[in-house]
């Protein structure tokens, strides 16, 4: 066999090491002098030089000019150019697809709702609306497509990360074995992720969540789907067929008949959801309320109708916070996290928390913490910028040929 040379030692290689860890650096700090990246990196003076020559010929970062004096020389300031690019993040759900437009630091600079009602949800579809979607953000921010250097799609599905690839969404036409990121990288020209939206939530959670502190989390998601993305060792755990954290096909008594389907519905999906909660509410309650209220509520009005004493509808929570305790307690005995979030219209509600928080007092195995997710944060955007900021030194700085 021959013997092949590793170039550990290439300038090149330095060099562009060097690069990377500087530019981090000017990242995280917004702002600083040549001397404060001396003292930080541990990198020489001369190398840091020649490095930040080599970003300023990049146009990655730019002189700010002299900065306050601490009794010598004025320190030269350098920042890193947020606005030289932006980010395209998007939720893509039953019912609507949610938009986040951001800056190179993840400061937002636009969002966008669209329905989904009375459009064709085809994979060709959805991606021809998030292209016309992404045209609009750039002529209305001034921008050029070059500009777009990371475009991250959140699915309610089982997805292939590596691949790109969508299993199934089941309550969208036609989406099965989809290879959404090369369809959209032919729209969108720049890096493509496509990752479970569970996942990302769990991400943006970490990223400006909940659990902005912890290593080892699992995130539970409880309202039209049921999904946990799991959170190890400070990264997303997808498991070996990227099912990780599926638990709406997890097998539990009295509710599960039949074995896990990729293509169907999981059981737990038909109960804990909001429309298993109002179909629950249908079978037991709806007909001893009529007299009591006008029109049919909706499941997170159920819930508030059960911390507010309705005694059915607390038979209902009670019911449902029973299966999630369960559920919860499995987690914890097989990862045993610090924390495990509860997001989503019904696993963030308090009623449910609450419930499930004296259900756990006692048990040794419990999670050490169980908590809700920020409300009304859209995790699953800032999950999907999460993963495009960690992306972006290998967009910025393409490792050298060797």
């Amino acid at each position: 066999m021959k013997k092949k040379s590793i170039p550990i030692g290439r300038p090149s290689v330095l060099r562009h090491t060097n690069a990377r860890s500087i530019l981090k650096l000017l990242r995280e700090a917004g702002s600083c002098s040549r001397a404060d990246l001396v003292r930080v990196s541990g990198l020489s003076a001369p190398t840091v030089t020649n490095v930040v020559k080599d970003l300023l010929a990049a146009d990655l970062i730019e002189p700010l000019g002299e900065g306050r004096s601490s009794g010598g020389r004025p320190p030269d300031m350098i920042r890193f150019k947020a606005e030289r690019g932006c980010l395209l993040a998007v939720q893509i759900t039953a019912r609507n697809i949610f938009f986040l437009f951001t800056d190179l630091d993840g400061s937002e600079l636009d969002r966008l709702e669209v329905s989904l009602a009375q459009r064709k949800t085809k994979p060709e579809d959805i991606c021809r609306l998030i292209g016309n979607e992404l045209k609009t953000f750039l002529r209305r921010h001034k921008k050029t497509r070059e500009k777009l250097l990371a475009l991250v799609v959140g699915v309610p599905a089982i997805t292939n990360v590596d691949e790109g690839s969508v299993r199934s969404i089941s309550n969208l036409e036609g989406w099965r074995a989809v290879p959404l990121r090369a369809m959209l990288s032919k729209i969108a020209g720049c890096l493509v992720i496509v990752e479970n939206d569970t996942n990302l939530g769990a991400q943006g959670e970490h990223y400006r969540g909940s659990a902005q502190a912890e290593k080892d989390f699992v995130f539970i998601n409880i309202g039209t789907n049921v999904g946990a993305g799991i959170f190890l060792d400070g990264k997303i755990h997808h498991g070996t067929g990227w099912s990780a954290g599926e638990i709406a096909y997890l097998r539990l008594p009295s509710i599960s008949r039949r074995k896990p389907a990729i293509y169907e519905f999981g059981e737990l999906e038909a109960v804990l959801t909001s429309s298993g909660i109002l179909k629950s509410w249908r079978e037991a309650c709806s007909k001893s309320a009529r007299g009591a209220r006008k029109g049919e509520p909706d499941a997170v009005e159920i819930l508030d109708m059960a911390k507010a004493g309705d005694p059915c509808a607390a038979k209902i929570l009670r019911q449902h916070s029973e299966i999630v305790t369960d559920i919860i307690v499995n987690l914890s005995l097989i990862l045993n996290p610090g924390l495990i979030l509860l997001g989503g219209e019904i696993g963030s509600h308090p009623a449910l928390i609450s419930f499930v928080q004296k259900q756990l007092e006692g048990g040794e195995f419990a999670a050490a913490r169980i908590a809700s997710s920020v409300p009304n944060q859209r995790a699953v955007l800032w999950g999907c910028i999460s993963l495009a900021l960690q992306a972006l030194p290998s967009v910025l700085l393409p490792q050298p040929e060797l």
